[in-house]
């Protein structure tokens, strides 16, 4: 497998795209692929809960809801996309807030109609207003509030970030944010945010260029402009201490949460950081699993990941105890095994061991359109769509000192802060 290694990495198939620029700031890049009956349009927005006020937080992720509820032309957005064929879902993180459908290449113009309709004028009303408000509410409770360790995500991000806007979920601090959100609350954010100069337009499958940026200028291009300002978030200070805190809650294992900030997702060092997570943490070769899964035998479960996020993350370690097992020498063994890939040069076998495993999951995701469309997408926000391209060569040019200088500078103990999650019975 190591001899064909660089051969796989040469013959890697790049993603062919054009891109075309409307007057009002919409960018719209195409991919070409006659292998499908199918298109896929994927529309990010740039826009997250980074963007939202500390006392109305969970805005974004109502928008998400609210732009399924009727725009100022089509009462319900997914009838006419149903009748074309098509399906479609949205997701909001941190950072942006993606749309995107597919359906057959020929009914295209019906998600050109559809999308450019809600980013034209939401259908806004105390009505919509009320029935988005009372489902989002609704998941808060379902999902953050009475799930066993729901509320996991609301403690460490206000734990780890002090400043920034990572300091509480996509989901907001609390319910009353969004049930006491007003419809003129809502319609600003709408137009401060959801406009053509900060989104990007990706159509990708069984379509020509031409075609598509025609359909781009005929139903987008006549939508105005936002304020084309420059984001003012506040930076995160260094962490200079270690921060703890401790829960009692009803669950069934104790668990322990530990997170290091960490770089951003446009910086240099971000690929010998990442790469970090995948070697505590590759499944169940990952050595956190093997040492204190398997050996020792001290943790149900055990993951390490990171967050990914434009503005500087987190490095994560999670993991839920034995029952019987004490928290102290749980953790002594996650700092050991820490500690080896701070002191240790992680061998080049396993470093290519991760590298191919990500080079398989990158190649892996980019088979279908709609991953194409949106992964283009996510490139072009990071500032240039051809990122699609590299970011392959960039993690496989990473080597075993650059993982351990990052190993080093993030997995301090006054870079970290750790959450004990303790059931109460």
């Amino acid at each position: 497998m190591s001899t064909c290694y660089h051969i796989a990495v040469l013959c890697i198939r790049m993603i062919q795209f054009v891109k075309h620029q409307l007057s009002n700031g919409l960018r719209v890049i195409v991919h070409e692929d006659n292998s499908t009956p199918l298109a896929a349009v994927n529309l990010l927005y740039d826009v997250g809960s980074r963007d939202e006020s500390p006392d109305q937080t969970g805005f974004a992720h109502l928008f998400e809801h609210l732009m399924f509820g009727g725009s100022k032309n089509i009462e319900v957005f997914d009838v006419p996309l149903q009748m074309a064929g098509g399906e479609n879902n949205a997701f909001t993180s941190t950072d942006i807030t993606n749309y995107y459908e597919t359906l057959p290449s020929q009914n295209l113009e019906t998600a050109f109609w559809l999308e450019s309709d809600r980013m034209n004028e939401l259908a806004f009303s105390e009505q919509s207003l009320e029935v988005q408000r009372k489902v989002v509410v609704e998941e808060f409770k379902e999902h953050y509030i009475n799930q066993p360790y729901g509320d996991v995500w609301h403690k460490l991000r206000e734990l780890a970030y002090t400043t920034h806007p990572y300091r509480w979920p996509t989901i907001g601090i609390k319910p009353e944010h969004i049930e006491q959100a007003q419809l003129d609350d809502v319609r600003n954010f709408f137009f401060s945010h959801y406009r053509p100069n900060h989104a990007i337009l990706v159509v990708s499958g069984n379509v020509k260029a031409d075609e598509v940026f025609h359909l781009a200028e005929e139903y987008f291009g006549d939508i105005p402009a936002g304020v084309n300002g420059q984001r003012r978030l506040p930076a995160e200070p260094l962490q200079t201490e270690a921060r703890t805190s401790t829960v009692y809650a009803d669950v069934p294992l104790n668990a322990i949460y530990k997170a290091w900030h960490f770089p951003a997702r446009t910086e240099s060092s971000y690929y010998a950081s990442d790469l970090i997570s995948d070697i505590l943490s590759g499944g169940k070769s990952g050595r956190l699993y093997q040492s204190l899964v398997k050996e020792q035998k001290l943790f149900s479960e055990i993951n390490c990941y990171q967050t990914g996020s434009l503005d500087p993350g987190l490095l994560v370690v999670e993991g839920k105890l034995l029952p019987g097992i004490a928290m102290e020498p749980a953790e002594q063994a996650i700092e050991k095994e820490l500690e080896k890939i701070k002191s240790q040069q992680v061998e080049e076998h396993e470093l290519n061991k991760v590298k191919n495993r990500i080079e398989s999951q990158m190649t892996f995701s980019e088979a279908e359109i709609l991953n194409k469309a949106m992964n283009l997408a996510f490139a072009e926000l990071l500032g240039d769509a051809s990122l699609i391209n590299r970011e392959i060569t960039k993690y496989l040019a990473v080597t075993a000192d650059e993982v351990k200088e990052q190993a080093i500078r993030i997995l301090k103990p006054t870079n970290c802060s750790t959450l004990y999650y303790l059931a109460s019975h």
